[in-house]
């Protein structure tokens, strides 16, 4: 069975999506698919388990999380 999830970030500036995606692009090759529409980083997720594809989001949103920490992406930077 093939399982799919999309994660949508949402950043106030087009910027901040590009920074996020270039940061997490080279992690995220032959794992998920990536873009930028917009102020939104977009990542579709597909795997042949619950388990795999879960494991893949937590990873995402810690990665994510550790770009908007070294950014300061907070609502008035960048």
């Amino acid at each position: 069975m093939q399982i799919t999830a999309r994660l949508t970030f949402h950043y106030q500036a087009e910027k901040q999506a590009i920074i996020a995606y270039q940061s997490l692009e080279p992690d995220n090759r032959n794992y998920l698919e990536s873009k930028v529409v917009d102020n939104d980083f977009i990542c579709e997720i597909r795997g042949e388990s619950v388990t795999r594809v879960l494991a893949t989001l937590d990873d995402l949103i810690f990665s994510e999380i550790l770009v908007e920490k070294v950014l300061k992406i907070d609502g008035d930077e960048i």
